[in-house]
């Protein structure tokens, strides 16, 4: 079994909601005038969001694909680079979150690169008076540089394939959701809420935990009891059939 088998969807939705503090402080004020610009309907703030998962499915689709790519080029060790990968990014994004340490902000700034070419996109969409422009802003938003979506991305190449790393993708959407709908609704307390260094640092302590668990997991993986399925499949050579 690969070891990214239990890298369950509900770990993504966990992600996501655990870092709703990070998602309210950076795109909630995008989500709240959007929701002003469109006189409070609560319609129009779904597409928006529906739109940012959409585009958050394609690039885990992308992900997924890339990682079982490299798990039929590499085998189980592939699979195991890309599970402790994706633990790394996570801690590294509980460290980001509570500013213990912004070495994500590295990441966020070399995708600035891509988005200063997505962005004009954005403005081409035109007045937001319709449910498909609704529905393309928030397709354009969801390519904006974050380290958390980052993180994401990399459980999402250790899912098992393209649908899976779609489907964390999405998950991982949908557990930000209620912060962005709130955000939008009660902006300005939840976002005064999110700056707060305690709520920050206890969100990210729990992402941090998170992804220890998940690098402790892929070692537990390759030494289930000490000696590794390499060891196991050379004792049974020798033993034969």
């Amino acid at each position: 079994m690969s070891p990214s088998a239990d890298f369950s969807l509900l770990a993504a939705v966990l992600l996501g909601a655990l870092g709703g503090v990070h998602c309210i402080g950076m795109c909630g004020g995008i989500s709240a005038s959007l929701a002003r610009a469109a006189a409070a309907r609560g319609r129009a703030q779904l597409l928006y969001n529906a739109g940012r998962i959409t585009s958050y499915a394609f690039a885990g689709a992308l992900a997924g694909q890339f990682g079982v790519s490299l798990f039929s080029l590499l085998g189980q060790s592939g699979a195991l680079a890309l599970r402790v990968l994706a633990g790394l990014f996570l801690i590294a994004a509980g460290l980001y979150l509570s500013s213990w340490w912004m070495g994500m902000a590295q990441l966020e700034r070399l995708g600035s690169t891509a988005w200063r070419r997505i962005a004009p996109l954005a403005r081409s969409v035109g007045a937001p008076d319709r449910c498909w422009k609704w529905l393309a802003l928030g397709a354009v938003w969801g390519w904006l540089p974050c380290g958390l979506v980052y993180a994401a991305l990399a459980g999402a190449a250790a899912a098992g394939g393209a649908l899976q790393g779609g489907l964390w993708m999405a998950c991982f959407g949908i557990g930000t959701l209620p912060a962005m709908l709130a955000g939008g609704a009660l902006s300005s307390a939840l976002l005064g809420f999110s700056r707060r260094a305690r709520t920050r640092r206890a969100a990210g302590a729990l992402l941090v935990g998170f992804g220890i668990w998940t690098v402790a997991a892929a070692a537990l993986w390759q030494h289930p009891h000490g000696g590794g399925h390499a060891e196991h499949a050379r004792a049974e050579h020798a033993h034969g059939p």
